[in-house]
């Protein structure tokens, strides 16, 4: 798999900031066929920084359902891949610097 491929965008939640601050844990959506060992060296190559571990989850999808002025509408929420990086210490991300 391409690297390019592996990360798909930061995740900026308060839970993930929080994580961010406190234990230098990022947060980051990822493609569902990439691995480890790919995450950790796509984000090593990105950020020029080093990694000392990464959990990954698998978000389920949702069904989700409203009332508006057309009636009830039902649809449903894609499920994807979520992984939280740790870096090593004294490294950081500055996610923001591109917005």
């Amino acid at each position: 798999m391409n690297l390019h491929d592996v990360l798909i965008k930061p995740v900026l939640t308060e839970k993930a900031n929080a994580q961010q601050e406190k234990l230098g844990k990022y947060t980051f959506k990822v493609s569902a066929r990439a691995n480890k060992l790919e995450i950790k060296k796509a984000v090593e190559e990105f950020y020029g920084i080093s990694v000392s571990d990464v959990h990954t989850v698998v978000v389920p999808a949702k069904s989700k359902s409203r009332f508006t002025k057309a009636g009830y509408i039902q649809g449903r929420k894609p499920s994807y891949k979520k992984a939280v990086v740790t870096l090593a210490k004294g490294d950081t991300i500055d996610l923001y610097a591109n917005i």
